[in-house]
């Protein structure tokens, strides 16, 4: 079973949209313009990122 984790490997701020792409299985560079097209065209990118920030959480680490 998949389960969404922000990446370590591929992040900019938080890891949010690194995850995510992993988690879909496509480029993050996508995923990243699909977040900046909802900052700019409506506002609330920046707000559902945060919020994603918070809650998804960090790939855990195998000792």
């Amino acid at each position: 079973m998949k389960k969404l984790y922000r990446s370590e490997n591929d992040r900019r701020l938080a890891g949010v949209c690194g995850g995510i792409a992993e988690y879909l299985g496509i480029d993050s560079t996508i995923v990243r313009l699909i977040w900046v097209v909802a900052v700019l065209c409506f506002g609330t990118g920046l707000l559902a990122y945060l919020i994603a920030a918070l809650i998804i959480p960090m790939y855990p680490k195998v000792d």
